[in-house]
């Protein structure tokens, strides 16, 4: 038997090491998905789905009349390295429509109730646009000693001017009171830019116009109410475990405060019209809250 030349054998050797770290490179199989549902603090049910394993989870918060599938393109990249879980609120998507107001608090407590039902132990609370004070509510149930943090996308420090006295939310909500689907597609694409997918903005334009007008318009008041009366004392509480992810729709590059990653070129949408550059920056953002990371 010839023999074979060291050589040789530490080049077969140094050949099987890089094809097993090119295995270990990729990333693992996409997670089965389970839905269930669990009754909130009022009784509504709420429905939700929960896919993939490892702490903390991610919790993902949809905002105003959109639904849990509004998270698509996050769950199928976070499933395969977290628990994620997604939910409809309440008065959206499958969950129930009984409520007669719908605060901040109640779909806080939606997420809670979710929460407690799945026993996650260490949480990352991630919300659109309405879902960021949600997730600040929900925040208040669950405890400091569970979330981690709470992550608003596009929905905290953005520079949006909102109504400052009664007078001035009563203009806000008028339109939509009047004219809910038509006013509600003006403001819809609106939050769009010249140059986002059409098929997206249907898509998202489905969600809202879709949705009941009676639940969007006490959920808008609410939501005004909960920036003028809360949104004050949630940032003191949460401190540094608030974190943000917003759009810059022109590029400027000039975020407005020290808490925000900004992610250029899209509209409010931003976890939708550029998702793997969203992707990337709440990775990130993740890992800093599982560290400790301060972002001063």
């Amino acid at each position: 038997m010839k023999r074979v030349s060291v050589a040789r054998m530490w080049l077969y050797g140094l050949v099987a090491v890089l094809a097993l770290a090119g295995c270990e490179a990729k990333p693992p199989p996409a997670a089965e998905r389970l839905s269930g549902s669990v009754v909130s603090a009022d009784g509504v049910p709420i429905k939700y789905e929960v896919s993939g394993a490892g702490e903390p989870a991610l919790v993902f918060v949809h905002c105003w009349t959109c639904n849990r599938q509004f998270w698509d393109e996050q769950v199928s990249y976070f499933e395969r390295y977290y628990r994620v879980v997604r939910l409809d609120l309440a008065g959206h998507g499958e969950s129930g429509k009984g409520r007669k107001n719908y605060t901040m608090a109640a779909f806080g407590a939606d997420v809670a109730a979710v929460a407690e039902q799945l026993g996650l132990k260490q949480v990352v609370l991630v919300g659109h646009s309405m879902g960021g004070p949600v997730s600040a509510e929900a925040e208040k149930r669950l405890g400091k000693s569970r979330v981690l943090g709470v992550v608003g996308v596009d929905t905290f420090h953005t520079g949006f001017p909102l109504p400052k006295n009664d007078k001035e939310v009563a203009a806000f909500v008028k339109p939509f009171e009047d004219d809910f689907r038509g006013y509600g597609e003006k403001f819809m694409r609106g939050m769009f830019t010249p140059q986002s997918d059409p098929a997206l903005i249907n898509r998202i334009g489905g969600m809202v116009l879709g949705s009941d007008k009676t639940m969007a318009v006490s959920a808008l008041k609410n939501i005004l109410a909960w920036y003028r009366n809360d949104a004050a004392s949630s940032f003191d509480r949460l401190g540094e475990r608030l974190r943000n992810i917003n759009a810059d729709p022109l590029n400027q590059g000039r975020p407005l405060h020290r808490s925000v990653v900004l992610v250029g070129g899209v509209g409010h949408f931003v976890a939708q019209e550029k998702p793997a550059e969203f992707n990337r920056a709440l990775q990130a953002v993740v890992t800093q809250l599982v560290n400790g990371t301060s972002y001063r």
